[in-house]
C-alpha cells in the first residue's frame, strides 16, 4: 500500500455546478491516504492543490497557517509582483504538517500519524493531483474576471505561483 495517495471526486463550483465562469474556486470531495489513516473533507480543492505545491520545497505546520484541505477560500491576497499568494478562508478543513528531511518528507496527522515518503513519490502524487485540478479548470469554460484590481490581481498571483511550483 502506498502512504500517501490524493484523490477528488465530485468536481464542482460553489452553486454546484459543473461549470461557473465567475467562481474561481474549485471544490470537490478530497480523500487522502496518509499510512493507514483515511481523510476525507467537502473543500476547496484548488486551495489543496496549490498548498500541496508549496509543501514540495516548504515545510507545512498543523494548525499554523492554511489547512491542507481547507473548507473555503474567500479570496486571494497577491503579492506586489503577482508571484506569490496567501489564500484567506474560515478556520475549518483538515490538516497535517508536512517536513522535509533530506530526500523524504514526513507526513504527521493530528491524532501522531507518522508517515516518511521519499520526495520524488510525494511529488508525483502532487503532481498528478494538482494536474486533475488544473485540467478540469481547462474544460471550464474561460473566467470572467473581477474589474475590481485586488481580486484580479489575486487570480492572476494564483496561477503564477500555482505554474512556477508545478514546472519547477
Amino acid at each position: 500500500m502506498k502512504k500517501f495517495i490524493i484523490d477528488v471526486t465530485e468536481l464542482y463550483w460553489i452553486n454546484g455546478d459543473m461549470d461557473d465562469p465567475e467562481d474561481l474556486c474549485l471544490h470537490g470531495h478530497a480523500v487522502a491516504y496518509i499510512g493507514g489513516e483515511k481523510l476525507e473533507y467537502d473543500c476547496t480543492v484548488s486551495a489543496t492543490a496549490l498548498y500541496l505545491l508549496k509543501t514540495l520545497t516548504e515545510d507545512h505546520i498543523i494548525h499554523e497557517d492554511n489547512q491542507m484541505l481547507p473548507c473555503c477560500g474567500h479570496f486571494y491576497i497577491p503579492d506586489a509582483k503577482l508571484e506569490n499568494i496567501v489564500i484567506s478562508g474560515c478556520d475549518k478543513g483538515i490538516d497535517w504538517t508536512v517536513r522535509h528531511n533530506g530526500s523524504n518528507v514526513i507526513l504527521t496527522l493530528e491524532n501522531g500519524t507518522e508517515v516518511t515518503i521519499p520526495l520524488k513519490k510525494y511529488r508525483q502524487e502532487v503532481y498528478r493531483f494538482a494536474d486533475k485540478i488544473e485540467n478540469y479548470y481547462k474544460s471550464c469554460s474561460p473566467k470572467k474576471l473581477s474589474e475590481d484590481k485586488f481580486d484580479h490581481d489575486g487570480y492572476i498571483a494564483f496561477w503564477n505561483e500555482w505554474h512556477r511550483r508545478r514546472n519547477a
